[in-house]
């Protein structure tokens, strides 16, 4: 935008505040893990299992409510045999670029699907609210990469389309790779709460206070925001965000779930915990199961299970 211009629309009555629209990533954490995966990526159809995260947070055999999860990420695998996505309400918020569709071109989104809510089948994996229907605002590009912007129109969409009456749940697994807040995208996520829908938000993967980072610092009624954590209970201090804005900790290590291409994927993060507790909004309230141990800031997260 040219000087000229930004003067212009800063002077317009009608523009409350004008910012730099910023990148955000997936940020993955590097530990280092044996990544199957089962099923060759699609070719075969793996034996069902039980991930240990849905295990820990007492996940179901299988949902029968008309609950949604809004998955904004990289998308959703939208023919993928171990999803239930709509793919009438999915949408991509990609601007610029050669694809327009919400299909996962990444294979990040469709984990984070597929940990909510994985089929109860004879294949993959099984999720924490089994069949539950999914919805892909794809907001990241096979990348992983995208920008608040494409954010913003997501969250304004399910703030429409949404139904926080209907108990409907967004979860969002992407922010900022350093400390950046952003007043439109936290100005988006308090709409979309404003709406009684449900969000769960990612701490993120610095191994920093969350504090200085958007969305996940955001506090109030309707949102809630994930710290990760091993098998043991450990805090994952390896990448783990952590802070007073924190809410839950969640299963965020070695978590195996759905991918791109009809396959299975093993990945880390607090990608990984956020839709854990997702899956558990979908079944109603959050309850706790102990503290995570080793919690840098001094502050035991809870963790929460259903």
């Amino acid at each position: 935008m040219a000087p000229g211009q930004l003067k212009k629309l800063q002077d317009d009555p009608s523009v409350k505040y004008i910012e730099e629209d910023r990148i955000i990533s997936l940020g993955l954490p590097d530990i280092e893990a044996k990544k199957g995966k089962p099923g060759g990526g699609g070719t075969t159809s793996p034996a069902q299992q039980t991930p240990w995260g849905i295990s820990r947070v007492n996940g179901i055999t299988n949902y029968t409510g008309t609950k949604k999860a809004w998955v904004v990420d990289s998308g959703v695998d939208l023919d993928h045999p171990d999803l239930n996505v709509n793919t009438s309400l999915s949408r991509s918020f990609i601007i610029g670029g050669k694809t327009t569709t919400p299909d996962d071109e990444n294979g990040h989104g469709s984990h984070v699907a597929g940990t909510i809510a994985a089929k109860n089948n004879s294949i993959g994996v099984i999720g924490v609210a089994p069949g539950a229907q999914v919805v892909s605002c794809r907001v990241l590009d096979r990348r992983g990469s995208g920008s608040f912007s494409w954010t913003v129109a997501a969250l304004d969409y399910i703030a429409t389309d949404g139904v926080g009456t209907a108990g409907d749940v967004v979860n969002m697994s992407l922010g900022p790779s350093s400390r950046y807040i952003d007043s439109s995208v936290d100005a988006a996520v308090q709409a979309v709460a404003a709406k009684g829908i449900k969000l769960s938000i990612a701490a993120g993967n610095e191994s920093d206070d969350c504090f200085y980072y958007s969305p996940a610092h955001n506090n109030g009624p309707n949102i809630y925001t994930v710290s990760a954590m091993w098998e043991s209970d450990r805090f994952a201090t390896e990448f783990s965000n952590f802070g007073s804005p924190v809410d839950y900790a969640a299963p965020g290590v070695y978590i195996l779930s759905t991918y791109k291409n009809g396959g299975y994927e093993t990945l880390h993060g607090t990608s990984m915990a956020a839709p854990h507790v997702a899956g558990i909004l979908l079944l109603g309230n959050v309850s706790t199961d102990g503290h995570v141990t080793s919690d840098p800031d001094g502050n035991p997260d809870p963790i929460a299970v259903h």
